[in-house]
């Protein structure tokens, strides 16, 4: 080996190697990045079963804004539509109650569809709320998925879209 044409097979090896790493990086972030999920979400949850009979079926809506760090998602939410055997409303105003949302972001690289976590502490009338969602995400559609409460032991499936209901 020569003195000679060693600095440039060194150079050489540096610079495939920076281009490789770089290939890398923009098919990480182009094809296998985390789509958007920062911003105003809508979500509805519908209670299947409950100890407390009286919750079955109902539809609960929320708004929430939320932020990512790396894959880290918080936010916060307000409760805005109700409908029960109480009948059917909505929170406007001083009436809705608001919660603190803190979730991640699971990719699956050999999947179509991400996993988002998120867990809900709402400051409700009278106590506090818990709720924990297990959604399903893609690219292309709307989180689904399935919540739990540890009012009354509510489980049921959960909706997230961007627009209103």
């Amino acid at each position: 080996m020569e003195f000679t044409t060693f600095v440039p097979d060194i150079l050489a090896a540096v610079l495939a190697a920076s281009l490789f790493a770089f290939l890398f990086f923009l098919v990480r972030e182009k094809c296998f990045g985390i789509p958007d999920v920062t911003g105003k979400w809508y979500f509805e949850i519908r209670t299947d079963s409950s100890l407390y009979n009286p919750y079955i079926g109902m539809v609960l809506r929320f708004v929430a804004i939320i932020w990512r760090d790396g894959n880290r998602l918080s936010g916060t939410t307000e409760k805005i539509y109700e409908n029960s055997r109480n009948g059917e409303r909505s929170f406007i105003g001083k009436y809705r109650t608001r919660g603190t949302i803190d979730g991640y972001y699971e990719q699956r690289y050999f999947s179509k569809m991400d996993r988002v976590t998120f867990h809900l502490i709402e400051q409700g009338h009278g106590r506090q709320s818990t709720y924990y969602f297990d959604l399903e995400m893609s690219k292309t559609e709307d989180p689904t998925g399935e919540f739990s409460s540890m009012i009354a032991d509510q489980i049921g499936t959960c909706r997230w879209q961007r627009k209103p209901f």
